[in-house]
């Protein structure tokens, strides 16, 4: 963590200095603003988070409950999701409190005694295998509360409005503040008082059942399964030995996930309450705790509960829904056409998305959802983009909830089948792991689009996918020789990264093709300059590194190019902590050019603010990565 950069810190250097809205915010709903999300779930709460990064940027969020959510739905953290906890800065404190998924079994029915369950498969969860973040489980609750420290201490000091719930919006055709919104109160001594406010852009981010979908006309498309699951969290006692593991259970009654919770006794069980008739008509959501205890019993055979407490439960059928579309754009008209607009009202999580709780995705997809919307949000109300980047977001997130589906789909139906319908045993294990990369959140691809560029130079750089999520390596920092994962430096600030791996020549060689990029990265003709706003820092937009190939010892800082040694803050203070080593050093063998399988003739790695690759360029295509970045972002100066 970096701080003092702006004068001394004695408190909490979590707590960002307020700034522009951040500033005597006021603390009743304005009349105007520039964005209104509607909803403080996951995706509502990231995307206050990210928006807290824009202080000029004036960002409320209207919640109908009357205070924060005691008790989350949502529980499951994959490793994706950690790793943009660490961008925002909780990851290792909720870490701490979490569950950590070091094994999954599977268990089923005995062979030489059906009615009984065995054990037929222990299995290493799959974040060891493919992350430095592990798998966790903990409550979506304190999920959301940190993301309100985070929108709280941020420079723009968002916090939600609680007791306040949406009623209805209309998108007009012209006007600084095109949205109308009609809000209404709902708790506290302004109970019953409706009100209309205006803003540039809506965030729907109000659940399955979201009046923000249902008032731009868009449509959940997709069915409800004819088999039901109960789901409970209990705190027992119980002989069946893997009651702190994850399992997956087969038996002749039914089947059980069961996931054990945070805090060393709850656990949550998902449990198969079999197939219901087409005329149900949703009857079986009736169905008493009793009798969900009471299966759950048969199907763990010959192992039992001695249920204590039943903190939540529910009963629900299978759905498997995605809207027609994420924002209200006409999808036929084109935005820069006579007649044609880019998007004012955009949908996230179970407002346009919505599945089964047990393959563990809802809360991670909706935390991208709202990763995604943020930064562009930002960069379109600052002046940095046009508003043409807002059309990318429903580009990029709707094929990500339809490959969500599929998975769920596939991952329910497998979960569901009875004994006679399994040919091997090893089946479902072997499903889990082999998908592990989807679950993880890790296999999201964005194609080519104005934030994300083709994929000509993709040789330079494999390891680093262009579309994907930047997959980190321990580097060596070269100021003070300590290890450091180099993807973790990076916050949830808002600013794009440029990694320039230099080529094999030594800091300070006059043929360097670093020295040379790093020369005219520096020009006013470079991107780097005219996408900055004048004035600010001169990494305010691009957070720019260098990782060398040589050993840490062997990089000389004092002949390092001035670009990767910025001074920033009012009293104008060097950045140390922009030039890396690759290794390998004491502490480390990795080497990040031969992990990630990078040029050594040297290559620049260009990172979106949500961690997304968007180009791999050699040192040498300047014109290239002007062109580039020119079409994500708009000119701050002229040249």
């Amino acid at each position: 963590m970096q701080f003092h950069h702006h004068g001394y810190v004695s408190g909490d250097p979590r707590v960002q200095d307020a700034a522009g809205t951040g500033i005597d915010r006021p603390d009743d709903l304005p009349d105007e603003m520039d964005v209104l999300i509607v909803g403080s779930g996951p995706a509502g709460m990231l995307l206050a988070a990210q928006l807290s990064q824009f202080p000029d940027v004036t960002t409320r969020i209207i919640e109908r409950r009357d205070g924060r959510l005691p008790l989350g739905q949502a529980d499951g953290i994959q490793p994706r999701s950690v790793e943009t906890f660490q961008a925002f800065g909780f990851a290792e404190r909720i870490t701490a409190e979490a569950f950590n998924i070091a094994y999954m079994n599977f268990w089923a029915p005995d062979p030489e005694d059906p009615a009984n369950i065995i054990r037929i498969t222990r299995t290493e969860d799959y974040a060891f295998k493919i992350s430095e973040f592990p798998h966790l489980i903990v409550n979506q609750a304190r999920v959301l509360d940190y993301f309100a420290e985070a929108a709280l201490h941020g420079p723009g000091r968002i916090a939600p409005d609680y007791g306040v719930e949406f009623a209805g919006l209309r998108v007009h055709d012209d006007g600084e503040h095109p949205v109308e919104v009609h809000v209404r109160y709902v708790a506290g001594d302004r109970a019953g008082e409706e009100r209309t406010v205006r803003a540039k852009y809506v965030a729907g981010c109000d659940g399955a059942r979201s009046g923000v979908r249902e008032a731009i006309g868009r449509r959940h498309v997709g069915d409800v399964s004819l088999h039901a699951w109960g789901v409970m969290d209990v705190l027992v006692n119980t002989d069946f030995p893997d009651w702190r593991t994850k399992c997956a259970i087969t038996s002749t009654a039914g089947n059980i996930l069961h996931i054990p919770r945070e805090g060393g006794y709850l656990c949550r069980m998902y449990i198969d309450l079999g197939e219901i008739t087409e005329d149900d008509h949703h009857r079986v959501r009736q169905t008493p705790v009793e009798a969900v205890i009471r299966k759950a019993n048969e199907i763990l055979h010959p192992y039992t509960l001695d249920v204590r407490q039943v903190a939540w439960h529910s009963v629900y059928e299978v759905g498997h829904r995605v809207t027609d579309r994420f924002d209200d754009a006409d999808a036929d008209a084109d935005a820069d056409a006579d007649g044609g607009r880019s998007p004012r009202v955009f949908l996230t999580g179970d407002a346009c998305h919505t599945h089964s709780a047990k393959a563990g995705q809802g809360m991670n997809v909706s935390m991208q959802d709202g990763f995604n919307l943020g930064w562009k949000l930002g960069h379109v109300l600052t002046g940095l983009s046009s508003p043409a980047l807002l059309e990318t977001y429903s580009a990029e997130r709707q094929p990500v909830a339809q490959q969500l589906i599929d998975f769920d789909r596939e991952w329910a139906s497998l979960m569901a089948r009875k004994p006679e319908e399994i040919s091997d045993p090893q089946e479902l294990a072997t499903y889990y792991l082999a998908t592990a990369e989807f679950p993880s959140g890790f296999m999201t691809q964005y194609g080519p689009s104005a934030v994300v560029a083709d994929a000509s130079h993709q040789d330079l750089a494999p390891g680093f996918p262009i579309g994907k999520r930047f997959k980190s390596v321990e580097v060596v920092r070269v100021c003070d020789g300590n290890v450091v994962h180099l993807g973790h430096h990076a916050r949830a600030d808002g600013r794009w990264r440029i990694y320039a791996f230099a080529d094999g020549a030594v800091a300070g060689d006059a043929t360097s093709a670093l020295a040379a990029w790093a020369e005219w990265a520096t020009s006013p003709e470079s991107p780097i300059t005219r996408h900055t706003p004048i004035g600010a820092d001169s990494d305010a937009v691009f957070d720019v590194k260098a990782v060398f190939q040589q050993r840490f010892e062997e990089v000389d800082l004092a002949r390092v190019p001035r670009l990767f040694l910025p001074e920033s803050g009012p009293l104008g203070l060097t950045d140390w902590e922009k030039v890396y080593a690759a290794g390998p050093s004491a502490w480390t063998e990795a080497d990040i050019f031969a992990e990630r399988g990078l040029s050594r003739e040297g290559v620049v790695v260009v990172v979106r603010p949500d961690q997304y690759v968007a180009a791999i360029l050699p040192l040498t295509a300047t014109d290239e990565l002007s062109a580039f970045l020119g079409g994500a972002l708009l000119p701050q100066r002229v040249v």
